[in-house]
This record gives C-alpha cells, structure tokens and sequence, in this order.
C-alpha cells in the first residue's frame, strides 16, 4: 500500500526531505527552501515554557466510579448516582524540581485530577501530603524561589531552603511529613492524593457543607529511604513516569479509594483551630473519613508533549454544588493556576483536546486571541446580553454564598482557640515508631546541618523544640554531630 505524500504545513508536496536547496552542488543553503525554513523554524518553537512548579509530570487517563450516596452533602451531577462513571485525566509530579530533575526526588507530589462531567470540567488540584508549607499566598512566590535554583549559584542551596523555613513556623508541620518515611515515594501508583485544601460542597436544598479529599492508595503505601531515592534517580531519573506507563499497558490499572470528611458550615466558626489552614489536618476522631468511590487509571496518552504537558488544571474550575471556601491558599490559587496556563499555553489553551470538555459543550463568549478554533461562524454574537440565540446565565449558584464582615486591610487569620503552628507536628512526630524518627531526624539534619549562618539554625531548631521537646533534642543533637564531622 502506498504510504501518504508529506507535505508542508500549508499542504504542498514535498519534493525532498533528505536535503536542503542549495546553489549548486555543495554550494550555500538559499533562502527560498521554505521546508528547511519551516521545520526549523518550527524545532525552535515546539517546547513552550515549563511550568515553574509541578514541571516534571507524569499522566493517565480513567474514570471515576460513584460506590457511595453522598447526595444529602452535594448535588453535583457526576456525584449523584451510585455506579456512575465519569471519564478523569490525572497529572502527578514533583514541585520544585525542573523538567529534566529525577523523579525519585525528596519532595512533594503533585496530584491533579480532571473530571470531565456533564456539568463542565471539575479540576481537583492536590498533592500527596494533606497539608502544605504555608498558609497565605502572599508568601508563594517568595516560598518557590528559596526552593528552586539560586540566581548566582545555579543550584538548590540549603541556606535558602532552611533561611526561609526559618522564617515560616507554620512550615514545621510539612517539613516532618516531607522529611519522614513518606517524603520519597516508591511510585506514584504506591502513594495517597489528598485534596489538601478545603472545598465546599452544597445540596440540593441549599445546604453547605466543608470537605477535604483524600485518595487513598489500592496498591498500598511503598516509599523510598533517601539512600533508595538517590540509587534510583541516579540509575533511571525517569523512574516514576516508567512504572505508570508499564504497568497501564500491561493492564494493572492503579485505583485509589476517594474518601472525604466532611464538616458542616455552621461548626466552622467555632472549632479548635481555624478549619481552612492549609498546614493542618482535620483529626478523623472529629470528622471520620467517609467513602466516595473508587479512582482507575486505565488509559495512558498517545503524546505525553500535547496531553502531559499542555494539560491545564485550575482549582477555579467548578460545577454545580462544589465550591471554595475560605482557604487563602485556596483562594490565591483560583487566580494564580489559571493564569500560569494562560502564560504558558496561550488564552485558548481550554480549547486543547486534553482540556476541552468531553462530557459537555464549551458555549461561551471567548473569541479570538492566538490559536482559536472557536469561530462560530457570522451570525453568532461575541456579546452579551443580546437579542438573538446565544447561551443565556442560568440565575443559579453553583455553591452556597461564603458570609463576610468587616473592613478591608492586611488581616491575619482570626485565631480560633486552639490555633498554633507546632501542635499537629508534635502530635505526627508522636505518631512514628522510633525507627521512623531516627529517620526523620537524620533527614533533616542533614540539610540543617548543611546551612552556614548559626542563626538561621538555632530559628529551625526552636520550631522543632516547639512541636515535640524529644523531636527538638534529637535534631539539634544530630545537627551538631554533623556540623563536628
């Protein structure tokens, strides 16, 4: 069978695509040899910017399958039969390290989940860990640039790392999820996703509810020792991202369990501590887990470049009885994540394959800019409200309407009584059998003792002290025994 001609980008034959026009035999390369010039013109273009955190990723297609009535909490539609299935594409990835870095890395994973229903697209953006470094979003960027490469050195240092983890107590909780048994996964088909903020859920008679996701593992929790880790990003950087795709196209899909807790709106106000801090957990004695339904990846996609990499999620993405709560990191992210993809991928980047609707119809008023394919033709109107056809506001809110009082300003969050920065690192310290702690221990001694300024030192080890006296002796004393080598 003969195969198709090759033409250029605006579908002339090509005549030649071994060798590039030149004037005579050996001559110089002429400028009329539009092939040469558009491929390579194209070469230059084809990588768009990586993603400043979450840039080496890895994804999968699959479904989500309902095996719990949950519809007195949410009257969201791909939630509200038990055995529905709703198609899903799942981003995991590393967060401070660069596109090329190992993926058996000491750090955070990202876990960014799309549902495609029929409501539109609903973007659950995670990570591994329930809880996050920081509480405001003012402190993100500041907090990303002390962990990424620095300006003169070109490298992660332990001074920035460390200086700034210094100066954010309300840290000391992550720091002892990362630096514990947990901090390297052996795969991401072996770890939790966790929603980590707070949403709001609302149901069909009006009523809020707060909830926190959490994904729990089928496969069951493996992880990696640092020394594991080191081995393995030495000898298959690409580790994580080999096992996904392995074990998809052998057929052993991943699965993990959705199970959410869930607080009623009233009960905010007054609980122990302030519910919508990202660097704490709601305790399941207070808010028991309850089961959702059940995650598959069973698909992996055709072009990791168009469908990996150009996959956008944004956490601002809701359907109806699903919304956001009070969570200021939460809050600084409904803008923040959007508007990085429309840097990255352009304004239209909603109208790519892998984040277009499937379930449903994108109609809205959007026309133009770079790569639009949403013409609509002459007698569709860019405006609204007109007197034609066009699609019409509904007059119903997707979630319950967030109360506020007060005056503008730079506030801090309101204390609730029980709210501190040490607690729950104390009590997650106080969790770990002694091996896990000696680990934990040596973990972050080992960055802290890599730091040059005293100071900075002694302000770590008080946020240690502060969360558990035992947790703050044995890292100061390790430290120091480091530091004497």
């Amino acid at each position: 069978m003969s195969k198709p001609t090759l033409t250029t980008e605006s579908g002339a034959p090509v005549a030649d695509n071994q060798n590039s026009s030149t004037a005579g035999v050996g001559g110089p390369i002429i400028l009329q040899d539009q092939h040469l010039l558009e491929k390579l013109a194209r070469f230059n273009r084809e990588r768009i910017p990586e993603r400043v955190v979450h840039a080496r990723g890895s994804g999968a297609y699959g479904y989500f399958e309902v095996t719990d009535d949950v519809t007195a909490f949410t009257r969201a539609d791909f939630l509200n039969t038990v055995g529905k299935r709703t198609e899903t594409f799942l981003r995991f990835s590393t967060v401070a390290d660069s596109l090329g870095g190992p993926d058996a890395a000491r750090d955070p994973r990202g876990f960014a989940l799309k549902f495609y229903t029929e409501e539109g697209n609903y973007d659950l953006v995670g990570n591994n860990t329930p809880v996050f470094f920081i509480k405001d979003p003012i402190k993100f960027p500041d907090f990303i640039h002390s962990q990424k490469r620095d300006p003169f050195t070109g490298k992660q240092e332990p001074d920035n790392v460390w200086d700034f983890w210094a100066h954010a107590p309300e840290a000391t909780h992550q720091i002892t999820w990362l630096m514990g048994d947990r901090g390297i996964p052996a795969s991401y088909r072996h770890m939790n996703g966790y929603g980590s903020h707070t949403y709001q859920w609302t149901n069909a008679e009006g009523e809020a509810f707060f909830v926190k996701y959490h994904f729990k593992t089928n496969q069951g929790i493996r992880s990696l020792s640092s020394e594991q880790g080191a081995e393995l990003a030495g000898k298959d950087p690409n580790s994580h991202q080999t096992d996904l795709l392995q074990s998809i196209e052998r057929g052993v899909y991943p699965s993990w369990t959705l199970y959410v807790q869930i607080m009623p709106a009233a009960e905010a106000a007054d609980y122990r501590f302030n519910p919508f801090d990202l660097t704490k957990v709601w305790p399941h004695a207070d808010y028991p887990l309850q089961r959702v339904g059940r995650l598959v990846l069973d698909r992996n996609p055709d072009n990791v470049f168009a469908e990996v990499e150009q996959s956008a999620f944004s956490p601002n993405n809701f359907v109806p009885g699903i919304g956001p709560s009070p969570d200021k990191m939460l809050q600084g992210r409904l803008f923040a994540y959007a508007d990085a993809h429309r840097y990255r991928l352009g304004v239209n980047h909603t109208q790519l394959p892998v984040n277009a609707p499937k379930a449903t119809k994108a109609n809205n008023y959007g026309r133009d800019g770079l790569m639009a394919t949403n013409a609509y033709g002459r007698h569709a109107k860019n405006y609204e409200p007109n007197s034609y056809d066009g699609p019409a506001q509904t007059n119903e809110a997707l979630s319950a309407p967030l109360a506020v009082a007060g005056y503008t300003g730079t506030h801090e969050a309101p204390l609730h009584t029980k709210d501190d920065d040490f607690f729950q690192a104390g009590e997650l310290y106080r969790l770990m059998s002694e091996d896990e702690k000696k680990r934990l221990v040596d973990n972050i001694a080992g960055g802290l003792s890599q730091v040059s300024r005293d100071d900075v030192i002694e302000k770590n080890l008080a946020h240690f002290h502060a969360a558990d006296q035992d947790y703050g002796k044995r890292v100061e004393a390790r430290v120091r025994e480091l530091r004497e080598d």
